[in-house]
């Protein structure tokens, strides 16, 4: 096993450093030499060429060696979520993103493509979301303690792709630059207009939209968790007549609704259901009215759910291809007036996450247990690299039931952003005042 492993990473690791000490103490180097065993050829060290950081790993079993060379996908976030894969130099993130941007990582070996299938044929079983269940997949995920998402999400505790604007940017400055980028597709050019956020989560869109955009917003969500913060949001902000969350599945919603707009939500639908999501939706939506589906997708054709992230993060959850998703659209009498690919800004959100994530490790342990926070540390750099590395994108497609039902130009996406902007600044200002 331990000769057939050393070939499989040799075959592999073509950019950056591996090694891998065995659970019977033998050392398995793969890709380029550590940078202070490589000749430089007398150039001072700064003119070398930049290379990704050597990463070295240990496995402490044998089974766990098999169990990764057999199944990477599942048992590699298993083994480091229970102790038995143990980084000795650079982080979990660092050994994903070694592993996941090599050209062989697109190429996978005989054993993985079988199981690739067998996912494949089981999918739809994985995916069928009745109410039931898909109550149940929403609480294993959102329905854990709130100080856990406190501890890594910005203070509105946006849980989706924040927007960045500018390198360098805050994650709170881009997901308010999300949320307002979000309004101004929404088209929200009058008071008073009745929205829907289906997926409200904790309210942070929703109150942004009754708040700043001056609409009447309803949102619906099936985590108790959420709906429980959202409802407080509202009332300590004195928006509860014009802001309104409920515990309700989609599909139980009566409108019409002048607008739509699902942040997150439809990763959760599931392949079946994606044909019975835009009928609901064209169904809810008011002849001029205008839609906004900002969700995960992937760049290549349609495929499977990560097992590590169905089994343990988002059961019942799927990403799909916009090719699984634009029949689905047409067929519900819908017309598609805008898609918009957010290039990296999720591996960006991602990021920052990780990163705080791990800066408040210790109240993290405290909150749930280091196996725990493990797992969670691998979700988030797992899911960044498939972000940065691996075709994964965030699409944003504006929908609506008439083709004139938005301006003909782009120009006015940037016209309210700047409006926004605008009202913004006009609500922080008697905040200052007030505090002098």
């Amino acid at each position: 096993m331990e000769r057939l492993l050393q070939g499989v990473l040799r075959r592999v690791i073509v950019d950056g450093a591996l090694k891998v000490t065995t659970a019977s103490g033998r050392v398995i180097t793969a890709g380029a030499a550590p940078p202070e065993a490589r000749e430089t050829s007398g150039r001072p060290a700064e003119s070398a060429p930049a290379t990704p950081p050597p990463v070295a790993v240990r496995f402490t079993t044998n089974a766990v060696q098999r169990a990764i060379f057999l199944d990477p996908e599942l048992r590699l976030g298993e083994a480091f979520m229970d102790g038995t894969l143990v980084m000795e130099q650079g982080s979990i993130a660092d050994l994903l993103a070694l592993l996941m941007s090599q050209p062989e990582a697109f190429n996978p070996s005989a054993s993985a493509k079988l199981l690739y299938l067998a996912r494949r044929l089981g999918r739809r079983i994985a995916q069928f979301n009745p109410r039931g269940r898909a109550q149940r997949n929403v609480a294993h995920h959102y329905d854990l303690d709130g100080r856990l998402y406190s501890l890594f999400l910005d203070h509105d505790r946006q849980y989706s792709c924040a927007y960045f604007e500018q390198e360098g940017q805050s994650l709170d400055d881009a997901q308010l630059a999300k949320k307002r980028h979000i309004a101004a597709k929404l088209v929200l050019d009058r008071p008073g207009l009745s929205v829907l956020d289906i997926g409200s989560g904790w309210g942070g869109l929703g109150l942004y939209l009754a708040e700043t955009a001056g609409a009447q917003v309803s949102g619906v969500t099936l985590s108790r968790e959420q709906l429980a913060v959202a409802g407080n949001r509202a009332a300590e902000r004195g928006l509860s007549e014009r802001v309104r969350f409920e515990l309700r599945d989609y599909r139980d919603v009566a409108g019409p609704f002048d607008r739509i707009v699902s942040v997150g939500m439809f990763e959760h639908v599931g392949v079946d259901h994606f044909g019975e999501f835009f009928r609901k939706a064209r169904e809810l939506l008011a002849d001029d009215g205008v839609m906004l589906l900002h969700a995960i997708g992937r760049s290549d054709p349609p495929g499977v759910t990560n097992p590590f992230i169905a089994k343990y993060i988002f059961p019942g959850g799927y990403i799909p291809a916009l090719s699984e998703v634009l029949p689905h659209i047409e067929k519900a009498g819908l017309v598609v007036t805008d898609v918009e690919l957010l290039r990296l800004h999720y591996a960006e959100t991602l990021k920052a996450w990780r990163q705080r994530f791990r800066a408040r490790w210790e109240e993290a342990v405290r909150l749930t247990d280091e196996r725990f926070c493990r797992m969670w540390e691998f979700y988030l750099a797992a899911s960044e690299m498939a972000f940065r590395y691996q075709g994964l994108n965030v699409f944003q497609i504006q929908l609506a039931r008439r083709l004139d039902a938005v301006p003909i130009t782009r120009g006015y996406i940037a016209a309210a952003e700047d409006r926004l902007r605008r009202a913004e600044a006009a609500q922080r200002t008697p905040m200052r005042l007030a505090g002098e």
